[in-house]
């Protein structure tokens, strides 16, 4: 079997039996226009091809950020995706085109919450984070992952139905105000994950720290210190992981 076949016989199969073409595209060209942009900055810093085009520069000095062409090509692929109607293969290209320009405008994330040039300092490793987390998320939906089922059969199903959906985005809360955050990205739809995040201890500069730990609670404060050292090797191996990815 050709890796060719391969690839159509997952495409139907995989992809278009379960209409999840659009979804897919939208990963395809989010991890491309990532992987591309991710490579042409690190080539503008490198001596070593001069030649390679430099960043946007109105001629008032004003530096146009990548994300503002993703911004915008989100737009126009949304409005036009939207006016389709879902007809094939416009709304095709449309989800990939959004997916291009979600990946240039995530690539900056850290822009987003810091509001200033962050790109290359160590708060610009949020955007590799956002990255992963993003792309994980459309992948676990690809896959057939669901949070929950909403049932309205009946009253009692319904009930049961709201209480599990209100359970999974408590513990999920749970998992952010910890500072978890693939715990509660992967526990959204693998509830587990998100229960075990929820139970485990906070990370000592979390919300949850600064609220349940800290002064009302030092030796819980302590224990997270030592359980999160800046030094452990799962920091270590991540850190290790956004220099790669990011340069």
């Amino acid at each position: 079997m050709t890796y060719a076949s391969i690839l159509s016989e997952f495409w139907s199969d995989q992809i278009l039996a379960d209409e999840k073409q659009g979804l897919f595209l939208v990963l395809v060209g989010f991890i491309l226009s990532f992987s591309l942009i991710r490579m042409s900055t690190r080539l503008m810093r490198s001596p070593r091809v001069p030649w390679w085009p430099g960043s946007v520069v109105s001629d008032g000095g004003v530096h146009v950020h990548h994300l503002v062409f993703g911004i915008v090509t989100m737009m126009i692929a949304g409005t036009l995706g939207i006016s389709t109607l879902g007809e094939s293969p416009y709304a095709e290209i449309c989800a990939f085109l959004f997916g291009v320009g979600a990946g240039l405008t995530i690539d900056e994330f850290a822009l987003w919450v810091y509001l200033e040039d962050v790109y290359w300092a160590e708060e610009g490793r949020s955007s590799i984070d956002a990255t992963v987390i993003a792309a994980a998320g459309m992948m676990l939906i690809l896959l057939g992952f669901s949070p929950f089922s909403f049932e309205t059969g009946s009253i009692g199903q319904t009930l049961a139905s709201i209480a599990t959906a209100l359970t999974v985005f408590a513990m999920v809360a749970v998992c952010f105000a910890k500072r978890r955050v693939l715990h509660g990205t992967v526990g959204f739809f693998v509830f587990p994950v998100a229960l075990y995040g929820a139970l485990r201890l906070g990370k000592p500069d979390s919300p949850w720290a600064r609220r349940r730990y800290d002064e009302r609670n030092p030796g819980k404060q302590a224990k997270a210190v030592e359980r999160f050292a800046p030094d452990r090797h799962t920091e270590r191996f991540k850190n290790a992981f956004r220099d790669i990815v990011g340069g």
